[in-house]
């Protein structure tokens, strides 16, 4: 049987004879071959068949897969776990429990210990630096008169430990501080050891307004630690300098352990730092972009307040009051002052 063709003969046949009218004798002679190729090209690809036009089957298309099962599947393969002969296997980093100071023990041997913290401490192994800053605690807390001939050195060490990136050794060395500060207490205002308490007492206040809220929180609870075991006043002289800090969150931390620095002192010590000097710092914290800040500046202008007025009768006290800020401050600032705190 003979097979169907894709295009018809008559339409070639009219095609090639309209071809052939309409160019000249000369071309023909000369093109014999060329014409009769073409034509047999033009008859044997108008003639091929149907059944071989397109091809018998055709190959599906790859089915692409959700992205959902994609993210899986490299997630599952994240998770395999690396051969342990793998050499270039990067070591699990050994994890550090932070040890409360109640849990801390004494020394087995403080007399020999004591002899190489400086050096430990000193180490290059973050390990053992977090060891011996637990030791540090620990001379603190049990051993304190062995610690306290080089505590000027320790506490060098312990607010250089604070800049460290690692958190864990950031941490301990707030720890460690925190111990110190309820061990020594006063003795960190001895001049051979005051300028070492004031790099300590600026990275604690660092530390308290950085991002990492671990840190965050434990170097909050070591400048409560400062302010709850020193003598008021001094400490107040070396925090109003960070009242003005350029950093507004520094200067935030600085106004709060400043107000309860205040918040512990009598009319006696208010008047001998003086008593204008804490209305100004509360009238310039009330102006500060941070609540904190202005909440500590409300607390300070408080405890002015309620030390003015301490022994005046009720009739007189707005007067009293209202005399001291007009006489303090500018007038701006003592309307912003008298508005937070009436009678």
């Amino acid at each position: 049987m003979l097979p169907l063709y894709t295009t018809p003969l008559t339409s070639l046949s009219i095609s090639i004879f309209q071809i052939f009218n309409t160019t000249p004798y000369n071309f023909y002679t000369q093109h014999s071959f060329t014409i009769s190729s073409f034509i047999h090209s033009a008859t044997t690809m108008a003639l091929r068949p149907i059944d071989n036009a397109l091809p018998a089957t055709t190959q599906d298309r790859p089915k692409k897969q959700p992205k959902i099962a994609v993210a899986a599947t490299v997630k599952q393969q994240q998770q395999k776990p690396i051969a342990s002969n793998d050499e270039n296997q990067v070591p699990l980093e050994p994890s550090i429990d932070y040890i409360s100071s109640d849990n801390l023990k004494p020394m087995s041997d403080p007399e020999a210990q004591i002899q190489s913290l400086i050096e430990d401490l000193d180490s290059k192994n973050w390990i053992k630096v977090c060891e011996s800053l637990n030791d540090v605690r620990r001379f603190a807390l049990y051993h304190s008169s062995l610690l306290l001939p080089i505590l000027d050195k320790i506490v060098l060490v312990v607010a250089k430990t604070m800049k460290n990136p690692r958190s864990a050794l950031c941490k301990t060395s707030i720890m460690a501080a925190s111990d110190i500060f309820n061990a020594f207490g006063d003795k960190l205002f001895d001049p051979s050891i005051s300028d070492a308490f004031d790099s300590l007492m600026l990275q604690l206040l660092l530390k308290a307004s950085q991002d990492k809220r671990f840190v965050c929180e434990e170097a909050v609870k070591a400048l409560g630690s400062m302010v709850g075991t020193m003598t008021p006043l001094p400490l107040l002289q070396k925090l109003r300098v960070y009242v003005s800090h350029t950093n507004l969150r520094v200067r935030a931390k600085a106004a709060v352990s400043l107000s309860k620095c205040v918040s512990k002192m009598g009319i006696e010590e208010m008047e001998e730092f003086g008593m204008e000097k804490l209305i100004e710092v509360a009238a310039d914290l009330l102006n500060d972009r941070l609540p904190e800040a202005r909440d500590a500046a409300r607390s300070i202008a408080t405890s002015v307040y309620e030390a003015l007025i301490k022994d005046v009768e009720v009739e007189q006290k707005m007067e009293v009051w209202q005399s001291f800020c007009h006489s303090k401050l500018t007038p701006i600032h003592a309307l912003s002052i008298l508005k937070i705190v009436k009678p």
